[in-house]
């Protein structure tokens, strides 16, 4: 299955142009800030408004959501009176299916997404948010579509749902056939489920790539800012006083443990650090707030106007963005030793 879109138009001050393609078992994440027209991409995609031209499989589509659609929206559209189960048979219903091989094929399908039989027959409004998005995943996979469009998945989430749901979507993604496209503006998650991303600015595509790719050379402020981030995955467990330590096997990193997470082991931890909370020592830095110290030689200075950004081939490896002025101060250099430091509050845990 192959997808190429031309998506331009226009709404009001605000102007779209881009241009979307991907091959069959790809997942493209479009990351941008709000505003930048990320759902609009989505919207056009799923044949929802005009302007776009989508061929799938060499075939172009129509304004009207072909069955080889699948859409799960970021307010999730569930039909509030009807029970889970109707909600996610609706789809082999509208396509004429029998009303009990839909409804039996609805309960596998939830069942398979992890949510109890018990459940079923709840109506949206007395489901929790993670169970809502399990519904949601089920109507939309139930017609096995070959593009499936994800708007915001995990946005509306507390802590532990939007874990389990961005593990539950790895564990979907990377075993279904077709296209998947997830609008996010979270790092962590397009970084985590893309296998490319896409950079969207003010209409405009500023950067395509592997989350490695814009991770190493990121090309805008925003992508440095939000793409750039230094990235752990590792084994989450309790320390005393609020903190914990996650060990990441290429090195431990002390952080602060987040409001609202059970204090027992993670198996699956994310955790990101934002360069700009890195700080460069050129010898051991004494005393001081920061828990985390990193020894290592700088591997690589990209400057960006008045910043700049160093990477640390440290336990674990580091990127620190600093001003040019302290590039100078500190004669930074490339295969200098360098200490980096970093407060265990400024890493950030997100559960896998």
């Amino acid at each position: 299955m192959s997808l190429h879109a031309e998506i331009a138009l226009t709404r009001g001050t605000f102007d779209l142009d881009v241009s979307v393609g991907a091959e069959n078992g790809t997942t493209l994440a479009v990351l941008g800030p709000n505003g930048s027209g990320k759902s609009t991409i989505l919207a056009a995609l799923a044949g929802l408004v005009a302007g776009a031209r989508v061929t799938l499989d060499g075939v172009e589509t129509t304004g009207d959501t072909p069955p080889s659609i699948g859409v799960v929206f970021q307010d999730l559209r569930l039909f509030p009176t009807m029970s889970a189960l109707e909600n996610a048979a609706f789809p082999l219903r509208a396509r004429a299916v029998p009303r009990a091989e839909a409804r039996a094929l609805a309960a596998d399908a939830l069942t398979g997404l992890g949510l109890p039989a018990d459940r079923h027959l709840v109506r949206p409004g007395e489901l929790s948010g993670g169970e809502s998005q399990r519904v949601a995943l089920a109507r939309a996979l139930i017609t096995e579509p070959r593009l499936l469009l994800l708007d915001e998945p995990t946005s509306a989430l507390d802590i532990t749902a939007r874990g389990q749901i961005r593990s539950l979507l790895a564990r979907i993604l990377a075993g279904r056939p077709g296209v998947c496209v997830l609008v996010t503006h979270d790092p962590v998650e397009a970084m985590t489920l893309g296998d490319q991303i896409l950079v969207l600015e003010n209409g405009r595509l500023t950067q395509t790539g592997t989350p490695a790719q814009i991770r190493e050379a990121p090309r805008s402020p925003y992508a440095a800012d939000l793409v750039g981030v230094n990235l752990f995955r590792g084994t989450l467990e309790p320390l005393d006083a609020g903190a914990g330590l996650l060990s990441t096997g290429a090195g431990d990193l002390i952080v602060a443990w987040p409001a609202g997470l059970p204090l027992a082991r993670v198996t699956d931890a994310l955790a990101i650090l934002r360069p700009a909370d890195v700080t460069l020592h050129t010898m051991e830095p004494a005393g001081g707030s920061a828990r985390n110290t990193f020894r290592g030689r700088i591997a690589g200075i990209s400057i960006d106007g008045e910043r700049a950004r160093i990477r640390v081939q440290a336990r674990p490896p580091v990127v620190a963005e600093v001003t040019l002025g302290s590039v100078q101060r500190l004669a930074l250099r490339e295969g200098m030793e360098v200490w980096a430091s970093a407060k265990a509050v400024e890493v950030r845990i997100d559960r896998g």
